[in-house]
């Protein structure tokens, strides 16, 4: 009797204690198991980055830390070991199926010249969405002249620029420069994201007011706003064509698939006449 007693005693601790033992590693694990952020720098564009993972993503560096814009996703960074004063960076991940200039980033494209410290003017900035990048990228020592026809998108638009102090939130028509030419200086580089027939007009008479000489422009062109019965191709051959008209020199053009049907983006640089008018 004293045997069989022993047994069962000798069975009921080893049970325990294994039990006890297992959930312990396995709680230990799974606490240990941290992701790490890793954010590198573009390797073409500057102030833009990518976030690695098992897909890398296009992200850039949130000018408003804990601040959403659309909803998008946020990114923190762990200061580096034995980095001093080094604080927690926040990026925001930026959506090539929601933004033409991320669909032209991520699509290769060699030169945006939106960059830290430039000025640029956004035409079609509708609620802010690419626009709030492009206020990270170009940063406190740049600003972003953001033009808007709709006045629902505009008031969007307006109270996003309120928390990013390098946004100018302009509700008017870009097809009359006039209307907000003491509220607009010089800028380095032109966005245009207008999908109207008239567009390549509308950035001529835009660049003629504000665009400096040898500066940039970028422009979106939806190929169907401006003639649905041919091919996109021909639209854009056609668009082209009309840019060099007005002084604006294409250097490149990519289409947007897969991220946006029937778009291209042409980058150039606007070159004005030098013969003084009389």
């Amino acid at each position: 009797m004293g045997a069989p007693d022993g047994k069962g005693k000798g069975k009921g601790k080893g049970g325990g204690k294994g039990g006890k033992g297992k959930g312990k590693g396995k709680g230990k694990g799974k606490g240990k198991g941290k992701k790490t952020v890793v954010v590198e720098p573009h390797q073409v564009h500057s102030g833009i980055f990518v976030s690695r993972g098992k897909e890398d993503t296009l992200v850039t560096l949130n000018m408003v830390p804990g601040v959403s814009v659309y909803g998008e996703k946020r990114i923190q960074t762990e200061p580096e070991i034995g980095a001093e004063k080094e604080e927690k960076k926040e990026y925001r991940v930026w959506n090539p199926y929601r933004s033409k200039l991320a669909a032209a980033i991520v699509g290769g494209i060699d030169n945006c010249y939106v960059v830290p410290g430039a000025k640029v003017l956004y035409l079609g900035a509708a609620s802010g969405t690419t626009v709030s990048h492009v206020s990270d990228i170009v940063g406190p020592t740049g600003i972003v002249y953001a033009v808007e026809f709709s006045h629902r998108s505009g008031r969007d638009l307006v109270e996003m620029a309120k928390r990013r102090p390098n946004v100018v939130p302009i509700v008017a028509d870009a097809r009359n420069p006039k209307a907000y030419r003491m509220l607009v200086g010089m800028v380095d580089a032109i966005f245009m994201d207008v999908a109207q027939p008239d567009q390549a007009r509308i950035l001529a008479l835009n660049a003629k007011s504000f665009l400096k000489a040898d500066g940039h422009f970028v422009i979106s062109i939806k190929a169907p706003c401006i003639d649905s019965t041919v091919e996109a191709s021909v639209v854009f051959a056609a668009e082209v064509e009309k840019m060099k008209v007005e002084q604006l020199r294409p250097r490149e053009q990519i289409t947007l698939e897969p991220f946006e049907r029937d778009h291209a983006v042409v980058v150039g640089v606007y070159r004005p006449s030098k013969t003084k008018a009389k």
